[in-house]
């Protein structure tokens, strides 16, 4: 699962300028916890000076089928001018902040 991308960049945006969104249920198999998301925060913040975190369950449901994720976002205004480098920087810290809180603590998903 280690060759997975946990953390990716959203390429097509309007506002606001950068936007990575964290797979972290999928993963880890659980929601995050405040003290998790703080972390997260400390980390990204030596990075840019303001950032919005959202922890969100997200449902996709059909006549057929029905999928639920527990997914981080991860919203910067303010980009600068090499947006690539700075939303690679702040995807690849996210990416490493989930894989530290799935070896910490770590949900089995159930078969159903």
């Amino acid at each position: 699962m280690d060759e997975l991308p946990i953390a990716f960049i959203v390429e097509e945006r309007e506002e606001p300028a950068i936007e990575v969104r964290v797979n972290f249920g999928v993963f880890a198999g659980r929601e995050t916890t405040p003290a998790e998301l703080d972390r997260l925060a400390d980390w990204l913040l030596d990075e840019v000076d303001e950032v919005s975190i959202i922890s969100e369950d997200r449902h996709e449901i059909d006549g057929h089928v029905e999928a639920s994720v527990h997914q981080v976002v991860i919203h910067v205004a303010d980009a600068g001018a090499d947006y690539w480098a700075l939303a690679e920087r702040l995807r690849d810290r996210a990416d490493h902040w989930a894989r530290l809180c799935g070896a910490d603590r770590h949900a089995e998903i159930a078969d159903v």
